[in-house]
């Protein structure tokens, strides 16, 4: 049954985002008519002006805003925890422009490299058209370039094509040695991934054992300072990554891992 239910989140998923089919907002929308013809009745019996029908007909059951989303919650967190640091130059890989990065620019100057193009010219962001699989788009840039670097639900795309990158099996770790380098001994990097039953869900993401991208942080130069852990129903836990925690956590099927590690000198 549970093997069921996943499969039928995943058919929703797709059906809505991919094909702009979605049953569940269908479903509601019947159910949230009758009321929404019965105050268009009641409304139109004491006004004489002119109105225009746009119903909205979801409005009324919905909370005040979206606070369990994994991506409310790290892009949240690591902007704090940017701005309790104060690093002399931030740099952002792939992660949100109308989340996290809008966060940041709101305090301070962000620099931020993405495989996607952004026309906008937004204050606080300097952007750089990058694709971090290639070492070659940041060939000009000198090692330690930043003190603080930051990729939040980005890496596990890394190599999939789904953006317009090249197709690559070992794309995340290429694009982890590549960002390594960009920071200066000493550095803070905030890396965010799903992690749980290693696969790939093609060509959605990556889900990664956690001990995976320690070990390729570690290749690098990197340490693991800190790891908060953040679940589907928005629960956040802030973990010691020991070897029995890190075991449970690649046996679940699906957590966000807010990886914090610093560059070795």
């Amino acid at each position: 049954m549970n093997s069921f239910k996943k499969a039928l989140v995943k058919l929703d998923w797709a059906l809505s985002s991919q094909f702009g089919i979605d049953p569940r907002r269908l479903f509601r929308s019947f159910v949230s008519l009758p009321r929404f013809l019965r105050d268009l009745s009641r409304f139109r019996a004491s006004y004489r002006g002119a109105i225009t029908i746009v119903p909205c007909l979801h409005d009324r059951n919905a909370a005040g805003g979206a606070t369990v989303s994994e991506y409310f919650w790290q892009d949240l967190l690591v902007a704090q925890w940017i701005y309790a640091a104060n690093p002399r130059r931030h740099v952002d890989i792939g992660s949100r422009v109308d989340g996290f990065v809008a966060h940041v620019a709101s305090f301070r100057q962000i620099e931020m490299f993405d495989v996607r193009p952004i026309s906008a010219q937004v204050p606080g962001i300097v952007f750089r058209q990058a694709d971090l699989t290639d070492p070659r788009d940041t060939a000009s840039d000198e090692d330690g370039y930043c003190d603080s670097l930051s990729c939040l639900h980005a890496i596990e795309h890394f190599g999939l094509g789904r953006y317009g990158d090249a197709l690559d099996p070992a794309g995340h770790e290429r694009g982890l040695a590549n960002m390594a380098r960009l920071l200066a001994p000493g550095g803070r990097f905030y890396l965010s991934t799903p992690v749980g039953r290693e696969r790939v869900e093609f060509n959605a993401n990556r889900v990664f054992d956690p001990e995976t991208i320690i070990r390729c942080a570690e290749a690098n130069g990197l340490h693991l300072e800190e790891l908060t852990v953040i679940s589907n129903s928005g629960k956040v836990s802030r973990m010691a990554p020991s070897r029995e925690e890190l075991l449970r956590l690649a046996r679940a099927d699906y957590n966000l891992g807010v990886f914090v590690f610093s560059k070795v000198g």
